[in-house]
C-alpha cells in the first residue's frame, strides 16, 4: 500500500494479489463501487450476496486504514477508481469417459483500490456498527426484555375477550 500525496489532492491505494475469484465474477461487484464515497461503497458491499464482495471488502477496510494511517480525512475519502485484473491460471483436469479429460481453468484476479479525497462529498447515512457487550450487561437486558414480554401477557389477560358472533363461527368451518 502506498499514499501519494500532491500539491491538490491525497490519494490512497491499496492491491490484493491473487485473490481465488474468477476476474469477471469480481468486475460486477467492483463496477458497482467505482465513483461512490467510501461508506457507500462499504454499506454496498456489506450487503451484496456475492462471494466477491467479501473480497473487495477486505481490501477496502485495509485501504481505509492505511488513508487513516496517512491522516486523510475519512469523511472525504471515495472510490475514484478500482480495477480488476486476470492473475495466473491454475489449469486442472477433470476425469472423463472413456478415457478423456475435461480442462479446468481456476482462475485468480489482482485487485486495486485507488481512493481519493473530494471537498463536495456529503454523507448520506453514517454505519452504525454493533458494539460487543459484556456478558453481564446483555444478562441484564434478556431479563428486562422477559419482564416486558410478562407484563403484556397480563395486560392481554385482564382485558376480557370478545366473544365470536354467530356467521364467524359459521363461516369458519370447513367446508365439505
Amino acid at each position: 500500500m502506498q499514499a501519494i500525496e500532491t500539491k491538490q489532492q491525497k490519494i490512497q491505494k491499496a492491491h490484493l494479489r491473487y485473490a481465488h475469484i474468477a476476474p469477471r465474477k469480481t468486475r460486477l461487484v467492483a463496477s458497482l463501487i467505482k465513483g461512490l464515497p467510501l461508506d457507500e461503497a462499504e454499506a454496498q458491499l456489506l450487503y451484496l450476496p456475492k462471494r466477491a464482495s467479501k473480497v473487495i471488502l477486505k481490501l477496502l477496510e485495509s485501504a481505509k486504514a492505511a488513508a487513516l494511517a496517512k491522516k486523510l480525512d475519512l469523511n472525504k475519502l471515495y472510490v475514484k477508481n478500482i480495477t480488476v485484473d486476470q492473475g495466473p491460471m491454475l489449469k486442472r483436469y477433470l476425469p472423463r469417459a472413456r478415457g478423456m479429460a475435461t480442462p479446468i481453468q481456476k482462475k485468480m484476479s489482482h485487485i486495486t483500490v485507488i481512493l481519493e479525497e473530494k471537498e463536495d462529498i456529503k454523507p448520506k447515512f453514517n454505519i452504525i456498527k454493533k458494539k460487543k457487550v459484556k456478558k453481564e450487561l446483555q444478562d441484564k437486558i434478556k431479563k428486562e426484555e422477559v419482564k416486558q414480554k410478562e407484563t403484556l401477557k397480563q395486560k392481554e389477560e385482564i382485558q376480557p375477550k370478545k366473544s365470536e358472533g354467530f356467521f364467524k363461527r359459521f363461516f369458519r368451518r370447513k367446508s365439505i
